[in-house]
Order: C-alpha cells, then structure tokens, then sequence
C-alpha cells in the first residue's frame, strides 16, 4: 500500500484509478498525516460471485407492469 500526498494525488488521479482498478490500495496524506485511504470499490471477481445470489427470494408479480390504480398515480401526481 503506498502514500501519496495531496498534490500528487490531483495531478495523478487517473494512475492511480488504474492501480485500484488492479486491487490495489492507496492512502493520501495531508502532509504526514493520513487522512484517506483508495480502495476499489468492488472487484470484478466478487461481482460475479454475487450475481444470482437471491435467484428464487422474490417473485415478480404478473400485475408488475399494469398502469398504477387511480387512486395512487393521483398521490405521485400531486392531485
């Protein structure tokens, strides 16, 4: 995990994007200080280890894309 300062944080932001995007972390520092730390948001890996994880919690109802009720497209309407 490297430090980096501020400035060269600004200056470098898309070098360092492309490192996170690798998994790697990055701390800036004000002055000696840490103050962040860069971590990817979300592995491609994990992303697809998750995908279909509910699969069968919820069921889509056949009524899903009929028009609201009345009485309910009024409230969202304001009326």
């Amino acid at each position: 995990m490297e430090t980096v300062n501020i400035d060269r944080a600004k200056t470098n932001l898309s070098e360092l994007l492309s490192r996170l995007e690798l998994g790697e972390e990055i701390i800036i520092s004000k002055g000696s200080i840490p103050i962040a730390r860069l971590v990817p948001f979300r592995n491609s890996s994990n992303r697809r280890a998750s995908l279909g994880q509910d699969r069968g919690r919820f069921i889509v109802p056949e009524d899903f894309n009929d028009p609201l009720p009345k009485e309910i497209l009024a409230a969202f309407e304001g009326d």
